[in-house]
Formats: structure tokens, C-alpha cells, sequence
């Protein structure tokens, strides 16, 4: 039984929700958003609340039915609120800049780090004298927000003995004692 598939989406205010053949569109303030259902799951939008169902028990329909769920939950929150991801660079000389439609990140490599910013995003990078440069991530789909996000972390992963790399805000790293002099 899956919990998750089985408890209704409350839709929130100014957001509208369509189903067409077996495609789900979600319409909010932010954006647009729309996610391709597998056949054996039913999508059911009574006013203000949407209730998928299942044709079986079969272990594959269980796993979809909780997979659509979040997914459709996922895409009304993210047309009404939107999503973030707060990055910061610990270290020495590490610095971030926007520069056109690039994201260009200094990390002690002998080069920096380019990534190109996708149109579905919003990235800003801030630097205030004597704190981390941090980088924002936001958008209204919440797998391309994570993915992008995990891609600049990806580059230069926080290490345990100094703690320097790049690092989600509220993320805890744990520090090593790391070697002592023989005397």
C-alpha cells in the first residue's frame, strides 16, 4: 500500500490543474509545468484537491503511485512558490560571478569552472567582504533546480580536514583530526 499515493493534493490558490489523455498540466503564478502520467495510474481533480489511483497492487503500479503523487505536488508547488538552493564557497580565493547567461566559479583549479545557466533558472551569485561567496539557485522545477545545484557542488566537494569546497547553506560537514607531528 502506498501511503504517499494514496493522500490527496490540495491545490493551492492560483494555481489551476488540467488533465489531457494522460498528460497533467499545472498553471500558477511562476510558470508552467506539465508531466506525462504512465497509463495505469487514474488522476481524479475534484475542485481543489487531485487523487490518483492504481489498477493493481503489482509492485511496479505501487512505486509509480507514489512517484506521480510527489511528482504533481512537486510541479503545484513549485508554479505557486517556487524552489532554492543556497551554495557556498569555502576557501581561499574561491570566488563566483555571473557573467551573461554563465555561471563562472574560481576554486584553486588552475582555471575556472564555467556553467552555462539553463533559460528555466535564476542563478545569482553574492559576495559580502569577509564571508563565503554564495550562490542561489531558483526555479519552479524542483529536479532541475537539485541537478543544477548538485552540478556546481559536484565541482570541488567540501573536504573533511579543512572544510574547504563548495557546500550547501545548512549542510554540516565533519571534520577529521587529520595527522599530528612524531615527537
Amino acid at each position: 500500500m502506498s501511503r504517499i499515493g494514496n493522500s490527496p493534493i490540495i491545490i493551492a490558490e492560483g494555481v489551476t490543474v488540467s488533465l489531457e489523455e494522460n498528460i497533467v498540466r499545472v498553471k500558477g503564478k511562476l510558470g508552467e509545468l506539465s508531466q506525462e502520467i504512465d497509463t495505469a495510474i487514474s488522476v481524479k481533480i475534484d475542485g481543489e484537491t487531485v487523487t490518483l489511483s492504481r489498477e493493481s497492487d503489482h509492485k511496479d503500479q505501487r512505486s509509480l503511485h507514489g512517484l506521480y503523487r510527489a511528482l504533481i505536488a512537486n510541479m503545484i508547488e513549485g508554479v505557486s512558490n517556487g524552489f532554492s538552493k543556497k551554495l557556498e564557497l569555502r576557501g581561499v580565493g574561491y570566488r563566483a560571478a555571473i557573467a551573461g547567461n554563465a555561471l563562472d566559479i574560481s576554486t584553486g583549479y588552475s582555471h575556472n569552472i564555467v556553467f552555462e545557466i539553463p533559460s528555466e533558472l535564476k542563478v545569482t551569485a553574492e559576495t559580502e567582504k569577509g564571508k563565503a561567496p554564495i550562490i542561489t539557485v531558483s526555479g519552479i522545477d524542483k529536479q532541475l533546480v537539485g541537478a543544477y545545484a548538485a552540478r556546481i557542488r559536484a565541482e570541488r566537494k567540501p573536504e573533511p580536514y579543512k572544510g574547504k569546497g563548495i557546500r550547501y547553506v545548512d549542510e554540516y560537514v565533519r571534520k577529521k583530526a587529520g595527522k599530528t607531528a612524531a615527537s
